[in-house]
């Protein structure tokens, strides 16, 4: 992200917007609106007026900057000096900040690091109806079960390779932890043609678990070749199962399993 934004340079190759590099374009705030520090902000002036002067910088009118307060609910507290404000709050005025140009594209890093139930819950909805209008809307975070709530589209990079690029559902469905439980008193002449039709078959705890196929799939096959299906469960994994998976040989600094100890019970 800050390649994006030109506040780092790449090792190699470039970074551009709609084919310009950040530092050419003329009206950047009208183009990209970023959260990338939400403490980064002159603590001694009013969340207001730092909006203000942003406002006044990049031509925006001055009646946005009472919207987007509004938008992210600060508007009881804008007269308050951002250096009191708490992680939360600061949150809240970097995302004020971003959407102050009222931009196509936007970049958040970790948007809901500070924020309570209530706060995460209305940046997610903030997020996807800014999404729903059109616009490109940029995540990071290592909050996998957040970004499973809020993203339609993941993008994983481990060691500076480019491991996954594909929609939330799909790379759930490439993990092992997601399958269909399937019970069938055939399950031995079901086995060959899942398999033949693309499926991955395991056996266990007297079913058979298989990846690779949705259930209504494996239930056409079941029904093309007259085969008697008592139960079809599907097994969704989470997408802090399928990242941990997927990543497992791209881990940096990988922790090793907690030691076993012994407990001794006396009388």
């Amino acid at each position: 992200m800050r390649m994006i934004l030109g506040l780092d340079a790449p090792s190699g190759g470039e970074v551009t917007v709609n084919g310009r590099a950040y530092r050419d374009i003329p009206a950047p705030m009208h183009e990209i609106g970023a959260l990338l520090d939400p403490k980064a902000i002159q603590g001694g002036r009013t969340a207001y007026n730092h909006l203000r002067w942003l406002a006044q910088a990049a031509g925006v009118p001055r009646r946005r900057v009472d919207e987007v307060l509004d938008l992210v609910g600060l508007a009881e507290v804008a007269h308050r000096k951002a250096g009191d404000f708490s992680l939360g709050m600061s949150q809240r005025l970097g995302i004020a900040t971003a959407l102050l140009g009222d931009p196509p594209i936007l970049l958040f890093d970790e948007p809901v690091n500070g924020l309570d139930p209530e706060g995460i819950r209305w940046i997610r909805s903030l997020l996807q109806h800014l999404a729903s209008e059109g616009r490109t809307v940029f995540l990071s975070s290592h909050l996998m079960s957040e970004m499973e709530e809020t993203a339609d589209h993941v993008i994983v990079v481990g060691r500076g390779r480019l491991i996954a690029d594909t929609g939330i559902a799909e790379f759930i469905q490439r993990s092992s932890g997601s399958h269909v439980r399937v019970v069938s008193p055939q399950g031995a002449d079901l086995v060959p043609l899942l398999e033949r039709a693309g499926a991955t078959v395991a056996f266990g705890d007297g079913a058979l678990m298989v990846t690779g196929m949705e259930a209504a799939r494996i239930a056409g096959v079941a029904a093309e070749h007259r085969i008697d299906v008592h139960e079809l469960s599907p097994h969704r994994a989470s997408l802090e199962a399928a990242f941990m998976e997927l990543t497992q040989d791209s881990l940096d600094y990988p922790g090793a399993a907690p030691a076993r100890v012994a407990t001794v019970q006396t009388a």
